[in-house]
Parts: structure tokens; C-alpha cells; sequence
């Protein structure tokens, strides 16, 4: 079953994280994961607290595995360091739903 990552990060060093966001996306097409938000367009928050700072990126994966086997992977492990000090990020991997 498809599976979704969603990502909101509060970049602190644009230029810093931006490494960081190349070698991740490379990776995530090497798993089989693909984009299908990056919160670099125009947004708007309709309800609620979301400062404008506050970046979205969701992810689209083959599976619930696929995507924790990008995550745990050593090769990522060695990526995520360059966001460190750069960003605050909070991550959530959600089942999608096929048939309602």
C-alpha cells in the first residue's frame, strides 16, 4: 500500500540546507520515493498558526517499508547530518488510503 512522508521544516541557513535538500532528493528517487510537494511556491494558510517560515514536503512511496528503509538506510543517515543545525524538521509516515 502506497505510503506518504510528510515533512515540515523551519530551514534556518537556506543555502546550508540546500546541500542537504539535493543529496536527499537524489536518495529519495533512488528508493523509489518521488515528490509530490515541496513547499517552495506560493502557499497560504487558511486556519491556524503556520508561519509563513514553515516549509511542507510530502513524498510518495511504494510502501510503509520502502519509505523506513530510506529512512534507517546508512546513506541517509550520512545526508541527514547536513541538515543538522540548519533546520528544525518534524517527519510523519502516513498509510495511504487506496478505496474508500
Amino acid at each position: 500500500m502506497t505510503a506518504y512522508m510528510v515533512i515540515l521544516a523551519e530551514i534556518n541557513d537556506p543555502a546550508a540546507f540546500r546541500c542537504y535538500a539535493l543529496k536527499a532528493a537524489k536518495l529519495i528517487t533512488e528508493f523509489g520515493g518521488e515528490y509530490i510537494v515541496r513547499g517552495i511556491g506560493e502557499s497560504e494558510c487558511l486556519e491556524g498558526d503556520w508561519p509563513d517560515t514553515t516549509r511542507l514536503v510530502i513524498s510518495k512511496w511504494p510502501s510503509m517499508a520502502t519509505a523506513r528503509a530510506f529512512w534507517q538506510s546508512e546513506s541517509y543517515a550520512e545526508i541527514k547530518k547536513l541538515r543538522q543545525d540548519n533546520a528544525t524538521v518534524r517527519v510523519r509516515l502516513i498509510e495511504g488510503i487506496e478505496d474508500l
